[in-house]
């Protein structure tokens, strides 16, 4: 039942993320900037993201609370503070502010902090490990999107 609550603590953190994230993009992705942009050939549809980010964060949650209980350190702490933070900022820069290239920075931060979760406790976690895969994974498609807009525009 611990875990449970856990995992529960974990989902209302993370899909808060989501939503202030949400809040400060200022209606980003229906924007003119934004819809004039040159944008990726591999961008998917504006309904992938919405999916995507739910599943994400579900996995996330659990994953998160497996490694809380297998390691509540402070440096975990830490790391999954400075990836609520960055998964936020990213939003703003990019599509509020219309900072590409400081977008680009805060994701590729954003990546490599996720990176860290995923091949830092592998070895603890094992194959609980990949829950947090899909969201690696996003952000390297996330990051290649914000890398081509940053070229192309």
């Amino acid at each position: 039942m611990k875990f449970l609550k856990t995992v529960f603590v974990f989902l209302i953190i993370n899909f808060g993320a989501l939503a202030i994230g949400s809040l400060l993009m200022a209606n980003g992705p229906m924007t003119d900037w934004y819809n004039s942009l040159n944008q990726a050939p591999w961008t998917p549809p504006g309904w992938v993201f919405g999916t995507a980010w739910t599943t994400i964060m579900i996995c996330f949650s659990v994953y998160m609370a497996y490694l809380y209980f297998e390691h509540p350190s402070t440096k975990l702490k830490l790391m999954f503070l400075v990836q609520f933070i960055l998964n936020i900022i990213w939003n703003y820069m990019f599509f509020n502010q219309h900072m590409v290239l400081l977008g680009l920075v805060v994701i590729v931060a954003l990546t490599l902090v996720v990176a860290k979760f995923l091949f830092g406790y592998k070895n603890q976690l094992k194959a609980k490990s990949l829950l947090i895969l899909p969201y690696f994974i996003w952000l390297i498609i996330a990051t290649s999107l914000n890398a081509y807009i940053f070229l192309y525009n």
